[in-house]
């Protein structure tokens, strides 16, 4: 971590407003795709980020290592996407009409990726995009998920599993 970037941690575990802002939008572009790849959607993701950024902002202060910063948004980013994810029941489906009028096509993943990860289970989703998405270590992964190492390995090798199951069937019957 770049020594600036631990100075404005500090900054706003302190309580500086400007310095938690100044995170935010340097990390912008990481938390938009992760909220992405668990709604699938550009609004929600908006929201997700928007109320992220809010529980950023009210919790930042529990933060006790500078280092782990990220990993701390992260998580909460991830909660945020989930409780949105279970109180929406009335998702819709992406379509190729959809995706065909997404303004930056380069922060999505490819929409049989997308739909594949989509159709995963939640653990395995969720260890699959720390592990390849934002290049977490088991051990990172362990801690964000509040889970053994031992089953985020489980969770890292049953999700590629499935992943490439998904895969193969989408080749062949698409």
């Amino acid at each position: 971590m770049k020594d600036k970037e631990t100075v404005l941690i500090k900054k706003a575990i302190k309580g500086n407003s400007k310095a938690l802002e100044l995170l935010l939008q340097k990390h912008y572009e990481r938390l938009y795709r992760t909220a992405y790849l668990y709604v699938h959607n550009k609004e929600d993701s908006l929201d997700i980020v928007q109320e992220a950024a809010y529980q950023a902002f009210k919790s930042i202060k529990t933060v006790k290592n500078p280092e782990y910063f990220l990993t701390w948004l992260t998580k909460i980013v991830i909660h945020c996407a989930m409780n949105h994810h279970r109180q929406r029941k009335d998702v819709i489906p992406l379509t190729e009409e959809i995706l065909s009028k997404q303004t930056s096509p380069s922060i999505e993943p490819t929409y049989e990726l997308m739909d594949a990860i989509k159709g995963l289970k939640e653990s395995f989703r969720t260890t699959l995009i720390l592990f390849y998405y934002h290049d977490y270590s088991i051990k990172m992964i362990s801690e964000v998920m509040e889970l053994p190492e031992g089953t985020v390995k489980t969770n890292l090798s049953r999700g590629k599993q499935a992943l490439r199951k998904c895969l193969k069937e989408e080749m062949i019957h698409g």
